[in-house]
């Protein structure tokens, strides 16, 4: 199935999928820009792990409603039924776990110069407090320090958006480019959620052009490739956070539009 929307599908950034969506993107995009790179660059895909709080469902266990003791149990009689004590409440529960995530680096064949860094942000690096946004700040410093370009794709309406001297316009998405050579000023796209994603550019060393980096194009790949449709019900609202009254509203006629929720009667 062709995904619904014309750019970033916010029910993709569901905890349960985010992290296959992230590692499939990585790969699309690695293999985008590759195709694009030789012979002087090379994509390469740098793993790290990060903790994510997921939803760990607990695990089942069948209670009988009635129990049926022989005699002496208890003290009761015999073929006397028991009642247990009522079960208490069980609900699924919220837990820190390793989960693996990548970055894109282009860096030069051979001598392995980092030229552009290239982040498809997580939860844990939009999470408020020193493991979360504090540390993907510092290494965001840490490249700004550098001859290194920085390349961050924002697809995650939640957390801290990546921290710029001035406040970001009203968007549900955003790409932000630190070109080495242009610092400390960003370019930044907002994406809303009704729009496509237009191709953006992965600069290189100079006198080398750019490539680009269509993530509109790895989007709609990977929902097609890891078939997402079979698992999303689009009758429900997207993960939080809420949609802006006008994005909510334009959801659900754009669903129903497409056959994804019933027709108000």
């Amino acid at each position: 199935m062709e995904p619904p929307f014309p750019g970033m599908d916010p029910y993709l950034e569901a905890p349960s999928l985010w992290p296959d969506v992230h590692h499939r993107l990585i790969t699309l995009m690695c293999d985008q820009l590759q195709a694009q790179l030789a012979p002087r660059y090379r994509a390469v895909i740098t793993p790290y792990v990060l903790f994510e709080s997921l939803e760990i469902a607990p695990v089942r266990r069948a209670v009988p409603d009635v129990a049926v003791v022989e005699r002496g149990s208890f003290g009761a009689a015999a073929g006397s039924a028991v009642t247990p004590e009522e079960a208490p409440l069980t609900l699924p529960a919220l837990m820190e776990v390793p989960v693996e995530y990548a970055r894109i680096e282009i860096r030069t064949v051979r001598d392995q110069t980092l030229v552009t860094a290239i982040e498809l942000l997580s939860p844990a690096n939009k999470r408020p407090g020193p493991d979360g946004a504090d540390a993907y700040e510092k290494r965001r410093q840490d490249i700004f320090a550098s001859t290194a370009h920085l390349l961050e794709i924002d697809l995650l309406r939640g957390g801290q958006r990546p921290r710029l001297a001035q406040p970001l316009p009203e968007a549900s998405y955003f790409i932000f480019l630190s070109r080495a050579q242009r610092r400390p000023y960003v370019e930044v796209w907002p994406l809303q959620l009704r729009d496509p994603i237009k191709p953006v550019p992965a600069p290189l060393l100079p006198p080398d052009p750019p490539v680009a980096l269509d993530v509109g194009a790895a989007i709609r790949e990977a929902y097609r490739r890891a078939r997402y449709d079979l698992e999303i019900d689009y009758t429900q609202p997207p993960p939080p956070p809420d949609l802006s009254p006008e994005d909510a509203a334009w959801l659900d006629a754009h669903l129903r539009a497409c056959g994804l929720r019933p027709s108000p009667e």
